[in-house]
C-alpha cells in the first residue's frame, strides 16, 4: 500500500500517511489498521501518525483517525503541513488531539555562531534573528519546555526573549528561532570595547537582582535544592563518608526559598539589545537560594577553568584574568554592602556545590575512564575536601 506504512516501537502505534487519503483508499487502510489492533489485543500506549508525506485527507480517512482515537486516547499527528492543517482546524480535529505543524527546514551552514552552551549552540541567521540548535537530536520535548518557562518568565515581568518558531535543522535535530535586532551578548561588548568589566558586572547584578526577587509557583520550575540534593547522592561513593554526610546535611539546610534562579547566568547569556537588557536559554530555570545561582556563575567563570575542563577564551573569547575580574566585580556589585572577607566566604561556599556539580557531571559522562578525566575528578574532589573543612554550612550571611 503506497501511501500507508506502519510500525509498532515500545507498545507505541507509528502510522505514516502519504499522498491522498480519500474514499478510494480509506477502506483497505482501515482494515490493514484493525488487523494490527488485533495482533497487538488492543493494547497501544500512544498513536502517532506522521503526515510529512500526507498532501490531502478526506472525511474517509478522517473517520479513520476518530475510529483510533476511540481505541487509544493519545494520538498525536506530526509533521502536518498547512493544507492538511486547514483541513484538521476546519474539522475540529485541533480541538480533540495534539496535531503539530511540520517544521520549516534550515541549513545552518554558513551562519555565525555566536554562542555555545550545554544544551545548544546560537547561530546568527540574519540582523534580527537567531537560531538555538539543541545538541539533543531529540529535543522537541526540551524545546516546548524552554518556551512555556520562558513565557513564565515573561509573564512574571523578566526580559527574555521567547522563541516563535521551532525548526527542523537540516544537518538533523531541532533549533527555536528567536527575534534578536542587532543584539549582542555582554562577553562580544567587552571584546568589542562597547561595554566595560566594571558596565558589564552593574548590567549582570542589576539583572540578576531582578531575577531573584521574582518568586514564581509552577510545577515547570524545578526547586534546585532537590536537584542539588541528587547531585550530593550521586557523589556519595566517590567522596569519604564523612565528606557525603557532612555535604548532605549543609545542602539539606538550605532554606526553602521559591524565589527563582536563572541556572546558567553568564555574560553570554545575557544580550545587550538597542540599549536594553535580555537574557536567554531559559531551559534552565529554576527556584530556590542564590546560593545555588552563584555556584553556577563561579564555574562559568572559576570552575571549569580552574579544574581543566574548559577555558575563558574558548568559551568566553576572553582571557582569564578578564573573566575573573567581571567575576569579582559582578560579586561586589551583587552582595553590595558585604565586606571583602564576606564576600569571599560566599564565593567559596558556593563553590562547595559548584565544584560538586563540575565532578558529578565528569563522572556521569565517563570522566573515570581516562586519565584526563581522573585528574578532573580528582581535582574537584580535592577543593571540596578543602571547604568542607573551613566551612560548617552554606548560608550567604
Amino acid at each position: 500500500m503506497n501511501n500507508f506504512e506502519y510500525k509498532v516501537e515500545d507498545n507505541n502505534l507509528i502510522i505514516k500517511l502519504s499522498g491522498h487519503i480519500d474514499s478510494f483508499n480509506s477502506v483497505e487502510i482501515d482494515k490493514a489498521l484493525m488487523e494490527s489492533f488485533e495482533t497487538n489485543e488492543w493494547n497501544y500506549d500512544s498513536i502517532i501518525i506522521d503526515c510529512d508525506d500526507l498532501q490531502y485527507i478526506s472525511s474517509a480517512g478522517l473517520r479513520i483517525i476518530l475510529k483510533l482515537k476511540k481505541k487509544v486516547s493519545d494520538v498525536k499527528l506530526i509533521n502536518v503541513h498547512p493544507e492538511v492543517y486547514d483541513i484538521l482546524d476546519v474539522t475540529g480535529f485541533t480541538d480533540m488531539m495534539d496535531v503539530r505543524k511540520a517544521f520549516h527546514v534550515i541549513d545552518i551552514e554558513g551562519y555565525e555562531l555566536i554562542g555555545k552552551g550545554a544544551n545548544g549552540s546560537v547561530y546568527r541567521m540574519s540582523p534580527d534573528m537567531i537560531v538555538k540548535v539543541y545538541h539533543n537530536p531529540d529535543s522537541l520535548a526540551d524545546i516546548d519546555k524552554e518556551r512555556e518557562l520562558a513565557r513564565a518568565a515573561f509573564v512574571h515581568g523578566l526580559p527574555t526573549a521567547i522563541p516563535f518558531e521551532t525548526v527542523k535543522i537540516a544537518s538533523g535535530g531541532y533549533g527555536s528561532i528567536f527575534e534578536m535586532l542587532n543584539a549582542t551578548n555582554c562577553a562580544k561588548a567587552i571584546i568589542r570595547g562597547e561595554k566595560t568589566t566594571d558596565e558589564v558586572a552593574d548590567i549582570m547584578a542589576t539583572l540578576l537582582k531582578q531575577i531573584h526577587e521574582t518568586v514564581i509557583k509552577s510545577d515547570l520550575v524545578p526547586n534546585m535544592k532537590e536537584v542539588a540534593l541528587d547531585w550530593v547522592e550521586f557523589l556519595k561513593d566517590y567522596l569519604t563518608a564523612e565528606e557525603y554526610e557532612k555535604l548532605k546535611r549543609m545542602v539539606s539546610e538550605i532554606e526553602e526559598n521559591e524565589h527563582l534562579i536563572h541556572g546558567d547566568f553568564h555574560m553570554r547569556n545575557v544580550m545587550l539589545q538597542n540599549g536594553e537588557v535580555m537574557m536567554i536559554d531559559m531551559d534552565t530555570l529554576s527556584h530556590g537560594d542564590p546560593i545555588f545561582e552563584l555556584a553556577c556563575i563561579f564555574n562559568a567563570y572559576i570552575g571549569f577553568p580552574s579544574v581543566g575542563v574548559s577555558d575563558t577564551m574558548t568559551f568566553f573569547g576572553l582571557p582569564e584574568d578578564v573573566c575573573e575580574e567581571v567575576y569579582d566585580k559582578f560579586l561586589h556589585k551583587f552582595l553590595e554592602g558585604k565586606s571583602d572577607e564576606e564576600i569571599n566566604a560566599i564565593s567559596e561556599k558556593a563553590s562547595i556545590i559548584g565544584y560538586a556539580r563540575i565532578m558529578r557531571r565528569a563522572i556521569r559522562r565517563n570522566a573515570l575512564e581516562t586519565e584526563e578525566g581522573r585528574a578532573v575528578v580528582d581535582k574537584c574532589h580535592q577543593h571540596i575536601s578543602e571547604l568542607l573543612a573551613k566551612y560548617d554550612d552554606l548560608k550567604l550571611q
